[in-house]
């Protein structure tokens, strides 16, 4: 990581409570360490117990990433930086997405066909397996 990457990075991380004097312990390796460790593995796709000798022993690393994989810090981290680069393109902080699922649109009686969304796409089971069909012009009359 980067000197520039890591500045932006260190402020979205948890402080840790003995840091805060809250009790327990310091960890026995760095953020910084242990995020380039992840990222290694993340980036070259190796097994945990191929990490280079020049970071922190794989099960120390391995046991980092999974307690801030079930803590959800991972996530949060990933969210923090997803809403910065976000903001910095000037888009909104929260991503907005659409999922339209055919079957509840074509189940419905009272949404319009020309406005319904759905292609009218059909399946039939052959000998060499499962072939599609799309006919975008199609609309199902509702029942």
């Amino acid at each position: 990581m980067t000197e520039a990457e890591w500045q932006v990075i260190r402020p979205l991380l948890p402080i840790p409570a003995w840091f805060q004097g809250r009790g327990g312990r310091p960890e026995g390796y760095c953020h910084r360490v242990m995020l380039d460790a992840v990222r290694y593995v993340a980036d070259n796709g190796v097994k945990w117990a191929n990490l280079p000798a020049d970071f922190p022993p794989y099960r120390r690393v391995h046991a980092f990433a999974r307690r801030w994989q079930v803590t959800g810090l991972l996530a949060e981290l990933h969210d923090r930086l997803r809403d910065r680069v976000r903001a910095k393109e000037g888009r909104a902080v929260d991503p907005t997405a659409a999922i339209v699922d055919s079957q509840s649109v074509r189940a419905a009686a009272n949404i319009p066909c020309s406005t319904s969304g759905w292609d009218g796409e059909r399946r039939w089971e052959g000998v060499s397996g499962t072939w599609w069909w799309t006919a975008s012009a199609w609309c199902w009359p509702s029942r």
